[in-house]
């Protein structure tokens, strides 16, 4: 099975919204505990694409199963937000492949370094992150939940090596 990565339409609203409170349902975060949010779901053209960021979706046997966005936090750094998989698609590295896609663009974009955020709860993105070399800069208590935050630099194209 293969994962096709491409920009999101405001056709994949619904698709994103219900994998998202799928994914975030799986690891116990729920509205009004502090950490879940929506509210950039219906303005995803504003808050990512209009502004010099992006979001990505992945369809895999003709469904959107999974995404990621990125917010431009400065003029250098970007943040990885949204960062999702379908439960009954993960462990088949599409959150690796989806990180990986969120990295290139982020340097065709000129941005160095890489933010996010993710919960204790979160073990499949932790680890993920790790492998793909983030480092954690801080934790932080938010209602039930231990909120981890952590970044990564990113080789500017200029000077990236040439295969």
């Amino acid at each position: 099975m293969t994962l096709a990565i491409r920009r999101y339409r405001w056709s994949d609203l619904d698709a994103i919204y219900s994998l998202h409170q799928v994914c975030l349902a799986q690891v116990g975060i729920v509205p009004g505990d502090g950490v879940y949010y929506d509210d950039d779901f219906p303005r995803i053209h504003q808050v990512y694409l209009g502004c010099g960021g992006e979001f990505l979706v992945g369809e895999a046997d003709g469904r959107l199963v999974s995404m990621g966005g990125l917010r431009p936090l400065g003029e250098h750094t970007v943040e990885v937000c949204r960062l999702r998989v379908h439960p009954d698609f993960q462990r088949r590295g599409f959150g690796a492949m989806m990180l990986a896609a969120l990295e290139k663009r982020a340097v065709m974009l000129g941005f160095t370094r890489l933010r996010g955020d993710t919960t204790v709860s979160q073990g499949a993105a932790l680890a993920l992150y790790e492998r793909q070399g983030w480092t954690e800069l801080s934790r932080r208590q938010v209602g039930d939940h231990t909120v981890i935050y952590g970044e990564k630099s990113l080789m500017p194209l200029s000077v990236q090596p040439h295969a």
